[in-house]
């Protein structure tokens, strides 16, 4: 059986939709380049290396560890003040 979707968008509508496509993905260039500060600032102030805030498959930060896994992940449980 074949779905059928009652919301069929109009050529304005889409371009609308287009338009914040576009808006998110400028959002999220620098958001990602912010994390990319944060991580570096927090390898110079902790004087390891290769030091990154880890994102689950998901897509949600889950803790903080290092590529080369050498180091193991501290999770966010232990990372959030209580």
């Amino acid at each position: 059986m074949k779905k059928k979707y009652p919301i069929k968008p109009t050529e304005k509508q889409l371009n609308l939709m287009k338009l914040y496509w576009a808006m998110l993905g400028c959002e999220e260039t620098r958001f990602f380049a912010k994390v990319y500060e944060l991580e570096k600032k927090m390898r110079e102030d902790t004087g390891i290396n290769d030091l990154e805030f880890f994102m689950s498959e998901d897509g949600y930060y889950c803790g903080i560890g290092n590529a080369d896994r050498t180091m193991n992940l501290i999770h966010a449980n232990k990372l959030e003040k209580k």
